[in-house]
């Protein structure tokens, strides 16, 4: 099977920053008095928007605008903590990039980030070397949360390819069960972090991008 298009998530795949993130959520939490084990977080928080996650935290009962204060306090930690560090995409990322970009293969990021974010991620990493702003795929507030499908039906839109025809690459359990909702032609699992994968033995484990079969493209 050939594919011809790509749909990448983005936090724990392109951007190995999941280690970040709950060093984030582990200081926002404990401000709130609150405990969650990585191992939670993995299964419960990873790949979904944060409006879905903060009602859950907190039993449902936010508003609009706290949940918009929570998200900018957490996302606010999370920035600082990734300035802190030599901000890098994932192994052999960029080799990947330049090689669908060279062959006119056409990719997009579809992220359960929201828009605090992919700006941070514009302006701290090379990325319009290979992606439109306005053709990521992002939480803008209207699309559903992973593991719904939209997301990825989107960004398969954006890139004019059938499902069938698409590659997905996650990481988080809600974002491979978006990817096969959307009836991905091939998902491939990115391990950035050492998680327990073991209910997802039929598909394709990688650490490096650089593990990418290129062969398996039409181009």
């Amino acid at each position: 099977m050939h594919f011809s298009g790509v749909v990448f998530d983005f936090n724990g795949t392109l951007f190995w920053d999941t280690g970040l993130h709950n060093r984030a959520w582990d200081l926002f939490l404990t401000r709130h008095d609150l405990f969650l084990s990585d191992e939670d977080k993995f299964l419960k928080m990873h790949g979904k928007n944060n409006s879905d996650i903060f009602q859950s935290l907190f039993g449902g009962v936010l508003t609009d605008d706290q949940i918009g204060d929570y998200i900018m306090e957490k996302e606010s930690l999370y920035q600082e903590l990734c300035l802190e560090t030599d901000m890098q995409l994932a192994p052999g990322a960029t080799d990947l990039l330049n090689f669908l970009k060279n062959n006119n293969i056409p990719f997009t990021i579809a992220t359960a980030s929201g828009k605090e974010n992919l700006d941070f991620y514009f302006e701290h990493l090379p990325l319009t070397e290979w992606f439109e702003y306005g053709k990521v795929v992002y939480n803008n507030g209207k699309i559903k949360g992973k593991p719904d499908p939209q997301i990825y039906e989107l960004a398969m839109e954006i890139i004019g390819r059938k499902p069938e025809e698409v590659i997905v690459f996650e990481d988080a359990v809600a974002g491979l069960q978006a990817a096969r909702n959307a009836k991905a032609g091939e998902i491939i699992i990115v391990d950035s972090n050492d998680d327990n994968y073991s209910d997802w033995k039929d598909y394709r484990i990688i650490k490096n991008f650089d593990e990418v079969d290129r062969t398996q493209f039409k181009y």
